[in-house]
C-alpha cells in the first residue's frame, strides 16, 4: 500500500490553542497518519508524554512509523509516546482524572480511509461497501445499506446526512439491492437525487456521511470525549477540537455552552476557527474545518 499524502488541517492553529508547552501530557484523540502530533512532540520535549488513540489500524501503524523517523531526528528530545489502538471513548477509563495538559481531537475522516478505494468511503473510486474506521469488527455500510428497511434507511440518510430526498434514496436503494460496491451506491443516489441548482458536492455526499456516521458511532464517540474531558484535563489544560460538518459542530458548541455555564471551562473561540483562504487552496479539505478551544477552570 503506497503512504498516503496527509496535510494536517488547521495545525498553526491547534498548536496554539494547544498551547504545548515542553514536559507536558497531551493526548492526540485521533492520532490519524500522526501529522498533528508530530508537531506537538516537537513542542512537548524529551520530558513530555504523548498519547494517541486511534481505532484504525492501518493508521496506526503508519502513526507509528512516522513517529519512529520523527524519534530518530530528535534523539532525547523526542518525548514518551504512548500509543493506544482503540477508539477514545475508553480515554476515560484508561487516563487518570486531571492528568491531561492538553487533549485534540480532528474528528475529520483521514486521508489514508478516503484515497484507499478497499476502505470503501469514498465514491470518488470504486471499492467495497465497508466504511468501517476499526476494520476489525462490526457492521458495515454494506450491511447497513442491504439490511435496514427502508424507513430505517431513509431516517438515518435524513438524520446523519442532512439529506431532503432521503425518502427517494431510501427507496431507490431497496429496489436495487443487493449493493456492493462505492460506484453502485453512488449511481443509484446520483440517479435519483441529481445535484439541485447551485449544488457544488457530489448527490451522494450526503448519503456517504450518513453512511459513515451510522457504521462508526461517530456522534457517540464525540459525545463520549465530551463528557470526559473535563475531568480529564488539569486546571489550565486546553481542548481543541475540529469539526467538519454540522452535526459535529453542533455537539461540541451545546457542549462548551454546557461547561461554560456550570464554570468548568472557559471558552477561547467565540467562533468558530476556520482555514485561512490560502490554506484551503492548498488542501481543499480544509474549507468545511472548524476549530473550538475551551480551558480548564
Amino acid at each position: 500500500m503506497k503512504s498516503p499524502q496527509h496535510v494536517p488541517v488547521l495545525l498553526e492553529e491547534v498548536l496554539e490553542y494547544l498551547n504545548v508547552r515542553p514536559g507536558g501530557v497531551v493526548v492526540d484523540a485521533t492520532l490519524g497518519l500522526a501529522g498533528h502530533s508530530s508537531e506537538i512532540a516537537k513542542r512537548l520535549g524529551g520530558k513530555g508524554k504523548l498519547i494517541g488513540f486511534d481505532r484504525d489500524p492501518e493508521a496506526m501503524e503508519m502513526a507509528k512509523a512516522r513517529l519512529e523517523v520523527l524519534r530518530a531526528e530528535l534523539g532525547e528530545e523526542m518525548p514518551e509516546v504512548v500509543f493506544e489502538p482503540r477508539a477514545f471513548s475508553e480515554a476515560s477509563s484508561l487516563l487518570e482524572a486531571g492528568s491531561l495538559d492538553g487533549l485534540l481531537a480532528d474528528f475529520g475522516v483521514s486521508s489514508l480511509q478516503l484515497d484507499e478505494a478497499h476502505r470503501g468511503f469514498s465514491f470518488r473510486t470504486d471499492g467495497p461497501l465497508d466504511m468501517r474506521m476499526d476494520t476489525r469488527s462490526g457492521e458495515t455500510a454494506e450491511q447497513v445499506v442491504n439490511q435496514e428497511d427502508e424507513n430505517e434507511l431513509a431516517d438515518l440518510i435524513y438524520e446523519f446526512g442532512e439529506e431532503r430526498r432521503s425518502r427517494r434514496i431510501a427507496r431507490a436503494i431497496v429496489r436495487a439491492r443487493p449493493i456492493t460496491t462505492t460506484a453502485e451506491l453512488a449511481r443509484i443516489v446520483s440517479a435519483e437525487a441529481p445535484p439541485m441548482k447551485g449544488e457544488k458536492i457530489h448527490p451522494a455526499t450526503r448519503t456517504f456521511q450518513a453512511l459513515r456516521i451510522r457504521v462508526n458511532n461517530e456522534l457517540g464517540e464525540i459525545q463520549s470525549l465530551l463528557k470526559s474531558a473535563g475531568s480529564l484535563l488539569k486546571p489550565g489544560g486546553r481542548l481543541v477540537l475540529i469539526s467538519f460538518h454540522s452535526l459535529e459542530d453542533r455537539l461540541v458548541k451545546d457542549a462548551f455552552k454546557a461547561a461554560k455555564d456550570a464554570k468548568i471551562f472557559e471558552v477561547l473561540t467565540k467562533k468558530p476557527v476556520v482555514a485561512a483562504e490560502q490554506e484551503q487552496m492548498r488542501n481543499p479539505r480544509s474549507r468545511s474545518a472548524k476549530l473550538r478551544a475551551a480551558e480548564k477552570i
